[in-house]
């Protein structure tokens, strides 16, 4: 077991240096499943973000010029010392966040380490020029830049800033949340053993009020990448307007799965549940409303219910799915249990009392509800919980109009006969995402959302454009 004593989490790491905080504030972090405070972890200041653009700004006058070979072999050193230190990795995000470990490995970590060698083998893109007519096109780093990543995948969504904000040249402050800031510090400590030079990295851990906001605004920060909620998402845009500076956002997600009537029900059910359940639901491409032929609804709900209750709970190596990251947490998602009854859906498995056995830590049980409509305030709301909503619709129009009428648009699925029968339905889905028959994340492909789900992609060359400028250089005719 790692012990987090050993990391410096009553520091910051900026300009290289592990350094104290003025202020000298800790905030813990628990356990989850154990209730039991891990570590402390330093709170940083907007005095401190202060100090680390400064330090951000130096560093980014020679980090932009360093060749591209040069940031690919800092980009596949510290692809080595994750897969070095991937027990520590795990660890970090398991311990604080719950999920059980032998799922961590391969949901938190495993993608990540490839995610950053993937922008190793992409930095040469940086130094390569196009001609359009009379023109040359020069790609350049945007500058320096401000994370504010989330506690569900602290991991995944620090590669997936930090990995192509390196390839291109930028420098950067990362804020981790509160919740699951270890991983971080795990990281820090590899970026310094590999000798990046001073200030291109930079960590300040602290509030999303003070230091997130201290980033968002800063007038030296040229651009910001959050993850989080809808709503934060606005108060990050809205800090960052005066200064107009970029700012690419992964926000919330209220995503459905539509299951064609030709479609093998029992697979379809039971894969969607498990979408849901896994990370105790705490994903926001999570598929938390499936929408079932009419003609099948029973059944599918029969199947959801069997699933639900066969789902192994704890941090065991048997386990799916741990408990939810925070009491507060449990609480959000127990209040939203008790709102679907309130409303008239039809609790069929799960509800608000805690599991059976597991007397502490912040479980809710896997929750099914039926006889769902789309007015609902379960089916409209981000529950960010194990709790997933079964719709029975009529014909493919009203799946389609069903699965539209949201405000988000991040991710959806659909599970039909084959990938060539799901694709014209796919085409009519709003949103950014699409896993088809069960297929996979993939690290090569562009991640985002349509709608209030955000703005920007992070993963694939996609992922790395957020991080250029365009310099158009017109030559003489």
């Amino acid at each position: 077991m790692t012990d987090f004593n050993k990391l410096k989490t009553d520091k910051l790491y900026i300009n290289g240096q592990w350094q104290d905080s003025p202020g000298g504030q800790l905030h813990p972090v628990v356990n989850p499943a154990t209730e039991e405070v891990i570590c402390q972890v330093v709170q940083g200041s907007a005095e401190d973000v202060d100090e680390a653009v400064k330090a951000a700004r130096t560093a980014f006058r020679s980090w932009r010029n360093t060749s591209a070979s040069e940031r690919a072999a800092f980009l596949n050193a510290i692809a080595d010392g994750m897969e070095e230190r991937k027990e520590d990795l795990i660890q970090a995000v398991s311990q604080a966040l719950g999920c059980p470990a032998h799922i961590t490995k391969w949901l938190h970590v495993d993608g990540p380490i490839y995610a950053m060698r993937y922008y190793a083998d992409r930095t040469s893109i940086m130094e390569k020029t196009e001609k359009a007519g009379h023109s040359l096109l020069i790609r350049e780093p945007i500058g320096v830049c401000g994370f504010i990543t989330p506690w569900n995948y602290p991991l995944h969504q620090f590669v997936g800033k930090v990995a192509p904000a390196l390839a291109a040249g930028c420098t950067m402050i990362a804020k981790p949340s509160e919740i699951t800031p270890l991983q971080d510090y795990v990281m820090a400590e590899i970026i310094e053993s590999v000798g990046l030079p001073p200030g291109v990295f930079n960590l300040v851990p602290g509030a999303g009020p003070i230091v997130g906001a201290a980033l968002s605004a800063h007038p030296d920060i040229d651009m910001v990448s959050f993850t989080g909620s809808t709503r934060a998402g606005v108060e990050v845009a809205r800090a960052a307007a005066p200064t107009v500076k970029r700012v690419t956002q992964e926000l919330g997600g209220k995503s459905p799965l539509i299951i064609t009537p030709d479609a093998d029900l029992e697979k379809a059910v039971r894969w969607g549940c498990e979408d849901v359940f896994i990370n105790s639901g705490q994903t926001c491409t999570a598929l938390t409303r499936m929408l079932v032929p009419a003609e099948r609804y029973d059944e599918a709900v029969q199947i959801a219910k069997q699933f639900a209750e066969e789902v192994a709970l704890g941090t065991g190596s048997d386990a799916l799915m741990g408990p939810l990251s925070s009491a507060r947490q449990r609480d959000i998602v127990r209040g939203y249990i008790e709102k679907g009854v309130a409303e008239g859906a039809r609790l069929v498995t799960g509800g608000t009392e805690a599991p059976e056995g597991l007397d502490r830590g912040f479980y809710v049980k896997p929750t099914v509800f039926a006889d769902v409509n789309n007015e609902m305030t379960i089916a409209r709301e981000e529950i960010f919980g194990p709790v997933t909503c079964l719709i029975p619709y009529r014909d493919m129009d009203e799946a389609i109009a069903i699965a539209n009428d949201t405000e988000y648009g991040l991710s959806s699925g659909v599970w039909a006969k084959d990938a060539d029968s799901a694709l014209p339905v796919v085409r009519r889905i709003e949103a950014g995402l699409c896993f088809v028959n069960g297929g996979e994340f993939n690290y090569d492909a562009p991640f985002g959302g349509y709608k209030r789900s955000g703005n920007g992609r992070e993963f694939g060359e996609a992922g790395l454009d957020e991080f250029i400028e365009l310099k158009s250089v017109q030559l003489p005719a």
